[in-house]
């Protein structure tokens, strides 16, 4: 059965997406079979493996609001082990629809079912938001990675984001997880990264993933390519950052 993730920070900009679509690749070019479910209407996860139709039937949207199963939503990535259930540009009004929908926290839920006997990981990238799309995906998850920018306005909402963990914990999914917190465009020439690094280790203690994702131009490039770091250029220093916490995340898992 799978393990399934949920990348998720209300604030934006914080390396989430960039964070779920070069872990999965990553794990997926070890030979781990691994689906991403892209549930932010910007669609960064989808255009980031280079799905580009923002039109297609095959998306998260006829998941959520419509009769398709996750494995029909599914289309290819460059890497075979790797797929991907891509967004769509009507997933902007997908809260909307889903509103008035009974159980309408658990529709994720009720679909993933038919994927999780075919991958060892389901990563779920959501909107920089603590709406219904992603408390969908935190209730369908058996864990929540929070991938946090090394800069002071990055601590703020964190204690939100945390509640809201809690409230899914409690009310709606009681095997919810903290699997970890991966810290990002860092710094290390900056107190304040260092700073913030400090608070937020002493803060989640031993969640915090040892691999740190630094600041990186050809890791800023790959997506305006459709590419995940791995192909695009897996020997920078984003690429072995990625590679890391690849080794880090699957020795995690095995605990």
């Amino acid at each position: 059965m799978a393990k399934i993730i949920t990348f998720s920070n209300q604030k934006g900009g914080v390396g989430k997406t960039t964070t779920c679509i070069n872990l999965a690749a990553f794990l997926a070019e070890d030979g781990y079979k691994v689906l991403v479910v892209d549930m932010d209407p910007q669609g960064n996860a989808s255009s980031g493996l280079g799905f580009t139709e923002r039109k297609s039937e095959k998306s998260t949207y006829s998941v959520l609001c419509g009769d398709m199963t996750l494995t029909d939503a599914m289309v290819d990535t460059e890497i075979e082990t790797l797929k991907l259930v891509p967004s769509s540009m009507h997933l902007s009004g997908a809260e909307v629809e889903m509103a008035t929908v009974m159980a309408r926290e658990k529709i994720l839920l009720d679909k993933i079912d038919d994927a999780e006997t075919l991958f060892d990981y389901i990563f779920i990238d959501c909107p920089p938001s603590l709406g219904l799309l992603t408390i969908n995906a935190l209730t369908a998850s058996t864990g929540i990675i929070v991938p946090i920018q090394c800069e002071y306005f990055a601590l703020e909402g964190l204690t939100q984001m945390m509640n809201t963990v809690k409230l899914v914990k409690k009310h709606l999914n009681p095997s919810l997880e903290v699997y970890g917190v991966v810290l990002t465009l860092f710094d290390p020439r900056a107190n304040l990264c260092q700073q913030v690094k400090a608070e937020i280790e002493n803060y989640f203690c031993e969640k915090v993933f040892k691999s740190i994702i630094p600041r990186n131009v050809r890791l800023a490039e790959a997506p305006s390519y459709g590419k995940p770091i791995v192909l695009y250029d897996r020997h920078c220093q984003g690429g072995k950052a990625y590679s890391d916490l690849k080794d880090e995340f699957i020795e995690r898992m095995k605990g």
